[in-house]
């Protein structure tokens, strides 16, 4: 049965634990996450609990992308619990806006010239910048470029009607701070009802990902999604002395030991959370949501 008293006890400690997140973010204020190991074990082509070189830092597609979720799984939490306690109201509006500042700015990446989001390969990849202002991408295929996804929501208008508060908040920020949230919020009409789909992506984005994601030759396997793509069975990707490449079992790199275990195998938490997304997707959108070249059948 429903707890709303352990259902808020939850929430006060994940208040603690997001502060501490938040305190991760870019040195120059522009709402992306750099590292630093942040707890997300993704492997990059560098060492994350090292530093990197030269006073580059890390921007994380995956660090920015789960905070992304994180608000928005807040901002249902404190939904809920402003059923009966309308203060949470306030904090529900917080979180929203956390997730716009977080969304648009993956997508902007405070206009220096790149975006953690590469339109030609249609994948989310970290970004080292370096002091002079240079960056550079690093093309893995891999967990850090589908964690974005897992930052999905839907609003249903009707569904707002308790939360009058949030939703006054939520209209402004829709009508005054454009510049930021069509970059991550779409408003659209189903079954004659309003919904606000908050996703990281847009739906062009988002079915350019679930190809890669559907691809049997990238990140579909038997038994769940793999955490880097068999695409680089084939076609490893390096950097200085570094390399990423798919290995099924035990890693031949030392990175982390030698045992990186994110360098192929399943994890159930990644794939149950991508279904969630697709289950999301399908209530906001229906049946006018679908990836191109992929049938069921598959």
């Amino acid at each position: 049965k429903a707890d709303r008293a352990f259902l808020e006890k939850c929430f006060h400690k994940l208040l603690i634990n997001f502060t501490w997140w938040v305190n991760k973010v870019d040195r120059d204020g522009n709402n992306v996450f750099e590292g630093g190991f942040l707890g997300l074990d993704n492997i990059t082509v560098l060492d994350r609990s090292k530093a990197m070189p030269d006073g580059a830092v890390l921007q994380q597609s995956d660090g920015s992308g789960w905070m992304g979720m994180f608000c928005l799984n807040m901002m249902r939490i404190a939904l809920e619990l402003a059923r009966e306690n309308k203060t949470y109201e306030g904090l529900a509006t917080k979180f929203f806006e956390h997730y716009v500042y977080i969304g648009s700015a993956m997508k902007n990446m405070g206009k220096r010239g790149y975006e953690l989001w590469d339109e030609p390969d249609g994948f989310f990849y970290d970004v080292l910048s370096c002091a002079d202002g240079s960056f550079q991408k690093f093309r893995v295929r891999s967990l850090v470029g589908l964690i974005p996804m897992f930052a999905i929501e839907r609003l249903e208008e009707d569904w707002l009607e308790p939360f009058p508060e949030f939703r006054a908040n939520l209209d402004w920020f829709l009508r005054n701070r454009q510049d930021l949230v069509e970059k991550c919020v779409t408003t659209l009409e189903h079954d004659g009802k309003k919904v606000h789909v908050l996703a990281i992506m847009k739906p062009e984005q988002m079915q350019r990902l679930l190809r890669a994601i559907w691809d049997p030759n990238e990140f579909r396997s038997d038994f769940g999604l793999r955490s880097l793509s068999k695409y680089h069975e084939a076609n490893p990707f390096k950097f200085d002395s570094s390399e990423i490449r798919y290995e099924p079992a035990e890693s031949i790199a030392r990175l982390k030991g030698g045992n990186s275990n994110w360098r192929g195998p399943i994890w159930f938490p990644a794939t149950f959370m991508m279904i969630e997304s697709l289950r999301k997707l399908r209530k906001a959108y229906g049946d006018k949501f679908v990836i191109p070249g992929c049938t069921t059948e598959e």
